[in-house]
């Protein structure tokens, strides 16, 4: 891996990390994309290198920043764990069958049809 890739990936992680903490938002929102359109990568590896970066407990010193505070919801965060982990599991397996180009329009999709309500104040 070259400097430039490896900054870029700083880079990267650092921003994820920065708006994951004051959000919530880092892996779908920031980092595929970054994967996809400064590295190259496709969207299934993008995707998968996400997933991938996640496995150890990234968030947990912001998660405890949170808690200390009073604003974290432990048993719902256990419960959507636990979902999340299977979910995942049969997601990846359905994505891994789609083309990259449909899975790519279905990502976008989805991200501007949660960025419209969200900017119109729907729950």
């Amino acid at each position: 891996m070259d400097t430039i890739t490896m900054l870029i990936l700083v880079l990267i992680g650092l921003v994820a990390g920065i708006v994951s903490g004051m959000v919530g938002l880092g892996g779908g929102i920031i980092i595929i994309p970054a994967l996809i359109y400064l590295l190259g990568l496709d969207q299934h590896t993008a995707t998968g290198t996400s997933l991938a970066l996640m496995l150890p407990p990234i968030g947990l010193l912001a998660a405890i920043n949170y808690y200390k505070a009073g604003h974290l919801n432990l048993t719902y965060a256990i419960v959507i764990a636990v979902a999340f982990f299977f979910g995942g599991y049969f997601g990846s397996r359905l994505a891994l069958v789609i083309p990259e180009a449909i899975l790519r329009k279905i990502f976008a999709v989805g991200l501007l049809l949660f960025a419209i309500r969200m900017f119109f104040g729907g729950k």
